[in-house]
């Protein structure tokens, strides 16, 4: 399967063969616990996979001489776990050839590495911020920035009983106010494909200044 670049999702390249897949790869960013596994689970039309990965130049287990075999292993599991990153993955097919990718980014300082390779390529992304702590997503929304990432803010639903406006969102992530900030309930398939379809609207518009890209239905079951 070919992952196109944002460039090639906007200019649908001629040269790529007709019979070969396209998947367009959309990040689901946030803080730790903002829903980025449920998100993922609820558009996905197939399970979502999770995989762990151990993280590059994470430090050797450091058993030192004279430490207990037993203190030694639970420092070494405790290494490894600290260096494994868990990372969901789902999809949704728009068309013959045209695949939706979702890619939950790891929302830990620690992974911070891993983003040079997972932003590489993606049309756009989904930053997730809980209502209760908006602020706790600014490390990924730092990093979307860097990347230069096109994305729309999804404000995941709050079960108390009142929800900060949406301009308090944006007013403590001080985003631009191009950026989109819309409701999502994670849980909701419909409404976490309204905003996926959000997504790609704005990244394609973001590519081509003084046009708006035409995007894709992703409302259907």
């Amino acid at each position: 399967m070919v992952f196109a670049d944002s460039g090639t999702c906007r200019k649908h390249r001629k040269s790529a063969p007709a019979a070969s897949p396209v998947a367009l790869k959309v990040l689901v960013a946030g803080g730790p616990g903002a829903g980025k596994t449920t998100l993922v689970g609820s558009a996905s039309e197939v399970g979502p996979l999770r995989t762990e990965e151990f993280l590059a130049g994470a430090r050797p287990p450091s058993g030192g001489p004279g430490q207990g075999r037993g203190a030694a292993e639970a420092e070494e599991a405790d290494e490894r776990k600290a260096a494994t990153v868990t990372m969901d993955f789902g999809r949704i097919t728009l068309s013959g050839r045209l695949t939706l990718c979702l890619l939950a980014a790891p929302g830990q300082e620690r992974f911070g590495p891993l983003w040079d390779e997972l932003a590489q390529g993606a049309l756009g992304a989904v930053l997730l911020a809980d209502p209760r702590r908006p602020r706790d997503c600014l490390g990924a929304l730092d990093r979307l920035q860097r990347h230069a990432v096109p994305y729309a803010v999804a404000v995941n639903r709050s079960d108390g009983p009142r929800r900060p406006p949406k301009e308090a969102v944006r007013a403590a992530l001080g985003l631009d106010a191009a950026v989109p900030v819309l409701r999502c309930d994670v849980r909701d398939r419909g409404s976490v494909r309204g905003v996926l379809a959000s997504v790609v609207e704005h990244a394609m518009a973001a590519g081509a200044p003084g046009r708006r890209g035409s995007a894709p239905d992703l409302t259907r079951p």
